[in-house]
């Protein structure tokens, strides 16, 4: 079995040193990277944090989870991304997305296109990122963006780009990251509000997700890896599993107007409820039998126990 990457959440906002610790401690407890959000609330800019996160440590991957490709022109990410693979010695993943969370947009002033134009833009997006990666001079004509006879400079060290990361619960996008992803984030859909879809969460969901990649992916599959995260509920260590599953049922229902069964909350890929022993195995289960060896614990220290258990296997 190839090995767990474990990703640790560290966007909250602390002080340089705070922040130093946590870094290295995550490092030093086999974290393989860090994931910080990119969203306009109470949390650090994700590309600052990555910097700072990667002077600070010497193994420790960097990557947002995941950038909003509409909130900046893809090649001044590109030169930002380039700089600090240069800077970190190669250790930056480009994790991008087609953004979703409409009330962020509409708090700066920034028109938030239906899903299919954002999903075209993504796609270019990524077009241009490669190009600006390659070194070489090139040029693109696409319908959002247009670039003419241009070199991206630095050249990142990783060749022939860094690792990306596209992640999404839709399966035009799934498809895409299927045919240019090094990883593949499962995500649940996102309805109107920028609700969480909750049947979208179930194992049968992400299995049906996954095959999507599967056709999309041809002869790339085998070089691909998945990747889940917590959603619609914050990890929990306990021994009352039905009890805080009760919880997250009445969650959902309320917010979703859906309700899932007991035992979709607790196969769900996207819920770490329950005691070390069973969290261990749950994971050992989803890497098994879907292939899943890309997992964001959620925020730094809330699955350090089922971390230190699993962490080089």
């Amino acid at each position: 079995m190839p090995p767990f990457h474990f990703l640790a959440d560290l966007s909250s906002i602390v002080t340089g040193a705070e922040l130093t610790e946590h870094a290295r401690r995550a490092e030093q407890l086999g974290y393989h990277g860090v994931a910080i959000p990119d969203h306009l609330v109470e949390q650090f800019s994700p590309i600052i944090c990555m910097a700072s996160v990667a002077a600070v440590t010497s193994t420790l991957r960097v990557g947002a989870f995941v950038l909003n490709n509409d909130l900046r022109h893809p090649a001044v990410l590109a030169q930002e991304l380039a700089s600090l693979d240069v800077l970190s010695g190669g250790r930056v993943d480009v994790a991008i997305g087609a953004g979703w969370n409409r009330p962020e947009y509409d708090a700066i002033g920034l028109r938030f296109e239906k899903t299919p134009v954002r999903q075209a833009r993504l796609a270019e997006s990524i077009a241009v990122l490669k190009g600006c990666f390659s070194g070489e001079p090139f040029t693109f004509a696409g319908e959002h963006y247009a670039i003419t006879d241009y070199t991206g400079h630095p050249t990142p060290v990783q060749r022939p780009h860094p690792r990306f990361f596209i992640g999404g619960g839709g399966r035009r996008t799934l498809e895409l990251a299927a045919r240019e992803a090094d990883v593949v984030g499962l995500a649940p859909r996102i309805g109107p509000g920028a609700k969480v879809d909750a049947p979208s969460l179930t194992l049968a969901a992400t299995r049906e997700k996954i095959g999507w990649v599967r056709a999309a992916a041809g002869d790339r599959i085998d070089g691909i890896e998945f990747n889940v995260y917590p959603s619609g509920w914050p990890p929990v260590i306990t021994n009352d599993v039905r009890g805080e599953v009760r919880k997250v049922i009445d969650h959902l229902r309320a917010r979703t107007g859906h309700e899932l069964s007991e035992d979709e909350v607790l196969d769900s890929p996207h819920v770490f409820i329950g005691s070390v022993d069973r969290l261990v195995e749950k994971f050992l289960h989803l890497r098994e039998e879907l292939g899943i060896t890309s997992i964001v614990l959620g925020r730094y220290g809330e699955l350090e126990p089922v971390l230190e258990r699993l962490a080089g296997q």
